[in-house]
């Protein structure tokens, strides 16, 4: 019986053993795809949205203020008819406040306020009217909708059918910006504050 027992936990030690030496490695799988068409987007205004100077009376001490709708004409143009989708990237999002995209710090402390987008009226090629849609699982589900929050996958789709991205060649739509300053209450706006919007809209193939 004790040879059995031995010979037992031999055969379960080396069956550990093997376990344990399967489970110290990992395939890494490379994957993508090159496409064959290529896209350029463009923002008129060369992209900016200057307010000038505003008075620190004009802000509303208790609620935020509105200090600007803009709306800057966004445009891509692709080599061919493809799918694809514009990502934003808040390049200050620390400073974001919810949904919107921030406008950075007073004293790198004190959150400024934020701006919002809205993709508006969108057009294909030859005047087709579309819809604006979004993914916020990098385009694997879409819905409708024209509220770019950072991050968002955005996108456009037929106007019967908003599941799925449609293959567009020329894209022009308008980006509906509205920047606001945080209830002022609080703030140190003794001395002059720079609002220093800034994000990265880019093109992702799908």
């Amino acid at each position: 019986m004790k040879t059995r027992l031995t010979t037992l936990a031999a055969s379960v030690l080396l069956l550990h053993s093997a376990t344990t030496f399967a489970a110290s490695s990992v395939d890494l799988t490379v994957k993508g795809l090159i496409v064959p068409s290529a896209c350029t987007p463009s923002l008129s205004g060369g992209g900016v949205i200057d307010h000038g100077k505003i008075s620190a009376k004009d802000l509303n001490p208790d609620n935020p203020t509105v200090i600007g709708n803009h709306t800057l004409v966004m445009a891509v143009n692709c080599d061919a008819a493809i799918q694809f989708a514009l990502h934003s990237v808040d390049n200050r999002a620390s400073s974001g406040i919810s949904s919107s995209y921030g406008l950075g710090f007073i004293n790198e402390t004190q959150k400024l306020g934020g701006y919002n987008l809205t993709l508006a009226n969108p057009l294909a090629e030859d005047g087709v009217v579309v819809q604006p849609i979004a993914s916020s699982d990098q385009g694997n589900t879409w819905f409708k909708e024209k509220f770019w929050d950072p991050g968002l996958y955005m996108s456009v789709a037929s106007m019967d059918d908003d599941s799925q991205p449609l293959a567009v060649k020329d894209l022009v739509v308008d980006l509906q910006v509205q920047t606001f300053i945080l209830a002022t209450a609080g703030m140190d706006l003794s001395n002059e504050v720079t609002l220093d919007g800034s994000a990265t809209l880019e093109v992702k193939y799908l």
